[in-house]
């Protein structure tokens, strides 16, 4: 059942594709992310943007 879903969703967005105004905002959208990401690859982050492990406090 779930394959004819997908049929009939790609048959929808077949007809009745998104403008180009919105397949631009997606690309943006995504290069955005790969470049954060490569830039956290390469640089790394930033002394405040570290976690600090703090010990845990058992309480008895």
């Amino acid at each position: 059942m779930n394959q004819m879903r997908w049929m009939l969703r790609a048959k929808r967005w077949a007809q009745h594709p998104p403008s180009a105004k919105r397949v631009k905002l997606v690309f943006a959208i995504i290069a955005a992310c790969l470049a954060l990401y490569a830039v956290e690859k390469t640089i790394g982050l930033p002394d405040w943007m570290q976690m600090e492990r703090t010990p845990k406090i058992r309480l008895q």
